[in-house]
């Protein structure tokens, strides 16, 4: 009868760390996706392949770019802008589709919710997972450029950091979106935002191509602080800018992080 008559509530059990409670949800993902490994290959072969097809195939026509006061071949000028989008591809991915499947069919998260985890918890844990995808992504194509010859400075061993930093301002921002998606149809607007973004942030040619009104446009884009930023450090034209890059998607992650934790609340607590 006691057990009966006892209140429903939220089981506290076990309390853990942040870093304790973002790590649960890290190994879920791992044991979801030992056995689908394949499926990181897309996200490392799309960015190769546009590597050698635009960047080595028609760098024969183009002679090259200034980045820094300094010409560089048109490969060494496309291979950073592959390695961002490839980290951006990576974060984006996991954290729009993936992650609306589980809030909305697999109903993964109020599970969640009902330990002693937080809407916090999952934030973090979700972006950290998408960010490490990312990472993947862009460790492997940087090992790539390695082996084409297209680093060209002791600065690129922060590359991978960079690349980092950039699936956490993507993933942030792309989760944050995915709370307010109502069914697939809506992520026809994530394509038509990263689309532009892959196309026009000073991945194929600089952003002087543009008028002055639309470089300014382009420049606060995060894609486009991610690609500089990834550029400077492959060719070694590391300045203040690269600072700005850096605070700017660190900012955008903190953001996008702080707003998934607030809409989750709000679409499972309440």
């Amino acid at each position: 009868m006691a057990i009966l008559s006892a209140p429903i509530t939220r089981d506290r059990g076990r309390e853990l760390s942040r870093a304790a409670a973002t790590g649960v949800l890290l190994y879920r993902n791992y044991l979801v996706y030992r056995r689908g490994w394949i499926i990181f290959l897309t996200g490392f072969f799309e960015p190769v392949l546009y590597l050698l097809s635009i960047g080595i195939g028609v760098g024969k026509l183009v002679h090259g770019f200034d980045v820094g006061g300094r010409s560089v071949p048109y490969a060494d000028f496309v291979a950073p802008g592959m390695l961002a989008a490839s980290a951006m591809n990576g974060a984006i991915f996991d954290t729009t589709f993936n992650v609306f499947f589980k809030l909305k069919y697999q109903k993964l998260y109020d599970q969640v919710l009902s330990t002693p985890r937080t809407t916090s918890d999952v934030a973090r844990g979700e972006i950290t997972w998408a960010l490490l995808r990312g990472g993947i992504y862009s460790a492997a194509f940087l090992l790539v450029m390695l082996a084409l010859g297209l680093v060209h400075s002791w600065w690129a061993v922060l590359a991978l950091p960079a690349a980092l930093l950039i699936g956490f301002g993507f993933g942030g921002i792309g989760m944050a979106l995915t709370t307010w998606m109502r069914s697939w149809q809506d992520f026809e607007f994530i394509t038509l935002g990263t689309l532009p973004l892959f196309l026009f942030s000073a991945t194929f040619f600089p952003v002087s191509a543009f008028p002055e009104w639309l470089q300014w446009v382009v420049q606060c884009t995060p894609l486009y602080r991610g690609v500089v930023l990834c550029r400077e450090l492959t060719t070694g034209q590391v300045g203040i800018g690269s600072m700005v890059s850096v605070v700017y998607l660190l900012v955008l992650g903190v953001i996008g992080t702080r707003i998934v934790s607030r809409r989750l609340s709000v679409l499972l607590l309440t």
